[in-house]
């Protein structure tokens, strides 16, 4: 399977490895999301939406991320159980 193309489901900014998002409200630690499929890694309060640096829209986390047809949305279905884990 290919590796998704990660990027705002409303603007279509594209994530680079250092961009950050905050655990806020929670711990206030700061990784990249994606890293972790919306997973804090130091409390693990699972974000189930994510906003854009760029548009400061807020979308469903697994809507962020694009597959080839056949398996985007098998792959963000296990997107969605990893959260609820």
């Amino acid at each position: 399977m290919r590796e998704p193309e990660i990027r705002c489901p409303q603007c279509k900014w594209r994530p680079k490895m250092d961009s950050r998002w905050c655990c806020n409200p929670g711990c206030q630690h700061e990784w990249n999301t994606f890293w972790t499929a919306g997973v804090c890694p130091a409390c693990a309060k699972a974000w189930i939406t994510t906003v854009c640096p760029s548009c400061h829209v807020r979308s469903p986390h697994k809507d962020w991320y694009h597959f080839p047809d056949d398996d985007e949305e098998v792959v963000k279905e296990e997107i969605a159980e990893k959260a609820d884990a």
